[in-house]
């Protein structure tokens, strides 16, 4: 077996015994010393990599350090796109070489620390693409917040950014500027310019690492390998007694089939009616990894959801046979049906869990990255991991602990008196506590306000 090596950072090149020991895909990242504890930490979910890290101090290093790596690993990552950039234009590589993408994820983060005094203050950005920012503007309620973009070059110089950020703050056009390059952060904080570096997210680096792994040799190996999934449909029966007749019956589950079959075909794999309400299919890695965009979503329960008004629990199992992975999709499928329906999980190889993959809602949390423990604690005090991904989520973007019984009701879909039920067992279980009262303007009695504490712990863990 391989050495247990997280992370092997430094400039120095590892001996060669110590390299030929080492299992796995070999994976080069390239980011500032800043960046390295956070790349380390989302590394560990990802055992089939062997990460070798080069940091530095500026991003004209990068280019150096990259080609110390290329000889080494089968694939290259960078921490953003300058470091990218400056690489590509000294050297031809002959491997895959990825970076990791600015996304609104990050500028939400960035927007947070800013200081409240720059709300709906003109900002100045550079980096992110303006698509991007005009989105999350939108999102948070502030589509009319001043800002002004870089709209120069699109691979330039740290001065360059410099002098674009301080052209603004200095002509008082803007007040605070917030940037993706940690070097142009220095340079501004030095120029006494309020600003703040939009760093990537944990999510962000994840979706990188993946289609880095994608990419590489030894990955493409595993794309002939089987996949099995379980599709189950979710209360058809109700739907069925609403048919006027067994002919109608009988037409709509040809027509559901149908829709599975398309779906199945876009997959290059074959469907089994199992009877009942439960399908099997089976389709290839490769395959599956692309139609899913990495393990993210599954169109065809929005599609399920549009023609029928049905939803599907879905189980998906990878293995290193076909039995396993069927045994591996029966496993998944039951933590969907456990977890309420209308949601997709994935059991690895190793019965290691992904998801839940994107169904209807698209702002669920990838549970890859929660330790095992913390996921049997949840569910040990019935908090589904449906509950848990939809309360990490909004934890996450509201940055916000503390609600009433009402507001996760709201939250979880569910109603008032469910949520009171579960709150009763999370708080014997210690995930939440009871830190105050809400006092309405009416007559009605004072609601009384919990605060998230095991949710907090676990997304300042991420």
């Amino acid at each position: 077996m391989g050495v247990d090596l997280s992370l092997v950072s430094g400039r120095g090149q590892l001996e060669d015994n110590d390299r030929a020991s080492l299992s796995g895909i070999s994976i080069g990242i390239v980011c500032p010393n800043a960046f390295a504890d956070q790349m380390e930490r989302v590394l560990k979910y990802f055992p089939t990599l062997v990460p070798i890290v080069r940091s530095y101090d500026n991003e004209e290093q990068a280019p150096e350090l990259a080609n110390e790596l290329t000889g080494s690993v089968e694939v290259l990552l960078f921490s953003g796109p300058v470091p990218y950039w400056r690489a590509k234009e000294r050297i031809a590589f002959e491997l895959p070489v990825h970076y990791v993408p600015l996304s609104g994820s990050g500028l939400y983060r960035a927007l947070f620390l800013l200081d409240r005094r720059y709300r709906k203050q003109p900002l100045s950005y550079d980096t992110l693409p303006r698509q991007d920012v005009e989105r999350v503007w939108r999102e948070i309620g502030e589509p009319d917040w001043p800002v002004f973009g870089f709209d120069g070059r699109s691979n330039p110089s740290r001065r360059e950014l410099v002098e674009f950020h301080r052209k603004l703050y200095d002509q008082g056009a803007t007040k605070a500027a917030l940037t993706g390059v940690r070097t142009v952060s220095e340079e501004l904080t030095r120029l006494g310019i309020p600003n703040e570096w939009i760093v990537p997210t944990d999510l962000d680096i994840v979706v990188a690492l993946e289609r880095a792994l994608l990419a590489t040799a030894t990955r493409r190996s595993k794309e002939p390998q089987i996949v099995v999934g379980l599709i189950n449909i979710d209360k058809f029966d109700k739907l069925a007694v609403q048919q006027s007749s067994e002919h109608d019956v009988q037409r709509l589950k040809l027509d559901i089939h149908r829709l599975l079959l398309g779906y199945v075909e876009s997959l290059d794999g074959h469907l089994t009616h199992m009877g009942g309400d439960e399908y099997l299919f089976v389709t290839t890695r490769g395959i599956f990894e692309r139609e899913t965009g990495g393990y993210k979503r599954i169109p065809l329960a929005r599609d399920m959801e549009k023609a029928f008004g049905l939803s599907l629990s879905i189980g998906i199992g990878f293995g290193q046979t076909a039995n396993q992975a069927g045994t591996h999709a029966r496993l998944a499928l039951r933590q969907s049906k456990e977890a309420g329906g209308n949601v997709a999980f994935i059991v690895r190889e190793d019965k290691g869990l992904i998801g839940p993959l994107e169904m209807s809602d698209p702002w669920e949390a990838d549970l890859s990255l929660i330790s095992a423990e913390r996921i049997k604690r949840a569910e040990q005090a019935g908090m589904t991991a449906v509950y848990l991904s939809k309360l990490i989520v909004d934890v996450s973007r509201r940055g916000k602990t503390r609600y009433v019984a009402q507001e996760l009701a709201s939250l979880l879909g569910v109603t008032v008196r469910t949520v009171h039920r579960l709150l009763t067992v999370w708080l014997d279980d210690k995930l939440v506590s009871i830190v105050g009262e809400e006092r309405s303007l009416g007559k009605g009695r004072p609601k009384q306000v919990y605060e998230l504490t095991f949710i907090a712990e676990i997304v300042r863990s991420l």
